[in-house]
C-alpha cells in the first residue's frame, strides 16, 4: 500500500515541527510526506525548507480547503491511502503500522483515537454512544464516552464504528474517487462530519483503539465569533442533510455553542450572543443554517 502522510498547518510552526518529527519516526514510515500550508506567517516555510520537507502553500481556505488539497495531492501521486492530520497533534510510533493493517478491502477509513498528550486514557474529543443506525444518540442521560478504557470495554474488540476525522485518519483514495472529496465550502467547521457521513455510505469507517494520536487538551481553548458562527451554521446544515429530530438537534447545537463560550471565554460573552452586541452573529448563523447557505460568509 502506498501512503501519503499529509498535515494541514496554519501558524503553529513549533507544533508542526513536533508532528513532522513523529511522522518521520514511525515504525512503518509513510511513502511520502506533504505539508499543506494555509499561508502561515510565523516561519513555517523556513522550517520546512530547513528540514527538506515537501510542502505546498495556498491561500488560507480554512481547514476544509486544506483537507481537500491533501486528498487531491494523494490522488495525483497515485497513493492508495492518505493519512490526514492537523498540526497540533502527533501520532504514536506504531500508529501508521496499525492503521494500515486495519484498512482492509471494503473499509473506507480507519482512524487513530485522539487522546490527551499528558493523560493518554482521556479523549480529547469524547466518543458518542451510537444508536442502531450508527448515529450519535440524542436523548439519553449519558451520550458521550470520555475515556479510552471505557470505550475498550464497550467496543468488545479493537475497533469502534465512529471516528474523529483529520487527527490521524487513514482514508482510502479509491473510496474518495467514488464519493467525492471534502466539501471545501464548509470552510472551518462541519467538513469532517459531512465527509464521515459520505465515507460510511461506501464502507465501514472505524477507529482502531490500538492506534493513538496524542493531542493538546482543547477543552479550555478560547473560541472566537468566527468559529461559533460556522459551528452553529454548519451544524444546522448537517442536521438537515443527515440526521433525524432536526429541531431538537438544532436547538442543542446552539446550546452547545453557548456553553462552550461560557466555559472557555466567559459567561458574559456567552450572554452577549443571546441578547447583547454579538446576538446578530448567532441569529445570522441560525437563519443561514436553516436556509442551507453553505460557504465562507461571515460578515459580522
Amino acid at each position: 500500500m502506498r501512503i501519503l502522510a499529509a498535515i494541514v498547518t496554519y501558524n503553529r510552526v513549533a507544533l508542526l515541527e513536533r508532528c513532522i518529527d513523529h511522522v518521520l519516526s514511525q515504525t512503518r514510515p509513510p511513502d511520502e510526506l506533504l505539508v499543506v500550508n494555509n499561508s502561515s506567517t510565523d516561519g513555517t516555510v523556513e522550517m520546512l525548507e530547513r528540514k527538506r520537507i515537501k510542502y505546498v502553500t495556498q491561500p488560507n481556505v480554512g481547514s476544509a480547503g486544506g483537507w481537500k488539497r491533501c486528498i487531491d495531492e494523494a490522488i495525483a501521486s497515485k497513493c492508495d491511502a492518505v493519512w490526514l492530520m492537523d498540526d497540533d497533534g502527533y501520532p504514536d510510533r506504531d500508529a501508521l503500522r496499525i492503521l494500515e493493517a486495519s484498512l482492509q478491502p471494503g473499509v473506507s477509513c480507519v482512524s487513530s483515537v485522539v487522546v490527551r498528550e499528558n493523560s493518554p486514557d482521556t479523549f480529547v474529543f469524547p466518543f458518542p454512544l451510537l444508536d442502531q443506525r450508527g448515529l450519535p444518540v440524542l436523548l439519553r442521560r449519558k451520550r458521550k464516552i470520555a475515556r479510552l478504557s471505557e470505550l475498550e470495554k464497550l467496543a468488545g474488540g479493537p475497533t469502534y464504528p465512529f471516528v474523529h476525522l483529520f487527527n490521524g485518519a487513514l482514508v482510502s483514495t479509491a473510496v474518495v474517487r467514488q464519493i467525492g472529496n471534502v466539501e471545501s465550502d464548509f470552510f472551518l467547521m462541519g467538513d469532517e462530519v459531512d465527509f464521515f457521513m459520505r465515507l460510511r455510505r461506501a464502507g465501514p469507517v472505524i477507529s482502531d483503539l490500538r492506534a493513538r494520536h496524542l493531542h493538546p487538551d482543547v477543552s479550555r481553548r478560547p473560541l472566537d465569533a468566527v468559529k461559533l458562527y460556522y459551528y452553529v451554521k454548519n451544524t444546522i446544515i448537517l442536521n438537515g442533510r443527515y440526521f433525524d429530530k432536526k429541531p431538537a438537534r438544532n436547538f442543542l447545537a446552539v446550546v452547545a455553542a453557548l456553553h462552550r463560550i461560557a466555559r472557555r471565554n466567559s459567561l458574559g460573552e456567552a450572554l452577549s450572543y443571546v441578547a447583547g452586541s454579538r446576538a446578530p452573529i448567532l441569529w445570522k448563523a441560525v437563519r443561514r443554517g436553516l436556509n442551507g447557505q453553505i460557504g465562507k460568509d461571515f460578515d459580522a
